[in-house]
């Protein structure tokens, strides 16, 4: 956790002993159990965007959070076998409700909802030795019990993309094909704007794009998801995120800027393109970049 201004450090840590003290079951927690996780979801959620808002924005703000649904995820994610205990005595029958939804047969659904379990656990480790649990990403915003269904529908949705792209193999072959034979024709024979527009090149601006959006963070593409592929009103659209709309517009902003800069760095450093090429692609694909954005937004 980076270093918080005085003041913000005591307001964090006075939010963290009401929580506490909000919670019906609170684990034994610590303040400093639980202060590193409002000090990233403040930031995340509300100083990243908007870094000169009000103390009483902010403490509004950290005394909405989900005080029991909270310290019980910390409390799993700190090894209380209590806790863990109670977690899978209440949420059971929501993962196994989830994951029956979002897979099609009931052997289907018991192999992801045992995946749930385990990426909750913690299938990797940690610097500090301890299992590295989903639960880390659990910030209290919302129910558990939500947060819960929507990791299951996105573990399904990884698992089929994982043998989707299994079955385009040939598809990327052609594409390769495709790039080699292009790359085959003297540049003398080659219009420019035609080069720009080829299967080659509109492949190289995909694959850019599919690293930038890989690289963001999940609620910023979600952000785009909703605004532009679910035609919300960005009021609309911030009030799922839990954020008003200015702050959505100014984050959508934020993600058009660093977006675009970071698919141009990745085609002039990985791809070697000029500025002008790269200038030129963006605006030949403008008019298609809802359907270039939809897939990858599903990452």
């Amino acid at each position: 956790m980076s270093a918080q201004p005085p003041k913000i450090e005591r307001l964090i840590s006075d939010a963290a002993g009401r929580l506490l003290a909000r919670a019906d079951e609170n684990y034994s927690l610590k303040s400093a159990d639980v202060t590193p996780r409002l000090a990233a979801t403040l930031n995340k959620y509300v100083l990243r965007d908007e870094p000169h808002a009000s103390e009483a924005s902010l403490v509004e703000f950290l005394d909405q959070l989900q005080a029991g649904d909270l310290c019980l995820a910390i409390a799993c994610e700190g090894g209380n076998s209590a806790a863990w205990n109670d977690l899978v005595e209440r949420y059971s029958t929501t993962v196994r409700s989830a994951a029956r939804s979002a897979a099609g047969s009931e052997d289907a659904a018991d192999d992801l909802a045992q995946s749930i379990w385990a990426e909750l656990h913690g299938l990797r480790t940690r610097e500090d030795g301890r299992p590295a649990s989903k639960l880390a990403y659990y910030s209290g915003r919302g129910s558990f019990a939500g947060w819960l269904r929507a990791v299951v529908a996105q573990l399904a949705v990884d698992q089929h993309r994982k043998i989707s792209r299994l079955v385009q193999t040939e598809d990327d072959a052609e594409f390769d094909r495709i790039a080699d034979d292009t790359q085959s024709v003297p540049a003398s024979r080659l219009d420019p704007e035609n080069a720009l527009t080829s299967d080659s090149q509109r492949r190289a601006m995909e694959k850019a794009l599919a690293s930038a959006v890989a690289e963001m963070e999940a609620e910023d593409r979600l952000l785009v998801k909703l605004y532009y592929f679910d035609n919300l009103r960005l009021r609309e659209a911030g009030a799922v995120l839990g954020v008003h709309e200015a702050t959505a517009s100014r984050r959508l902003t934020r993600i058009h800027t660093d977006l675009r800069q970071r698919v141009e760095q990745i085609l002039s450093s990985e791809g070697n393109w000029t500025k002008s090429e790269i200038a030129a692609a963006f605006s030949e694909v403008a008019m298609n970049l809802h359907t270039d954005f939809e897939p990858l937004l599903s990452d």
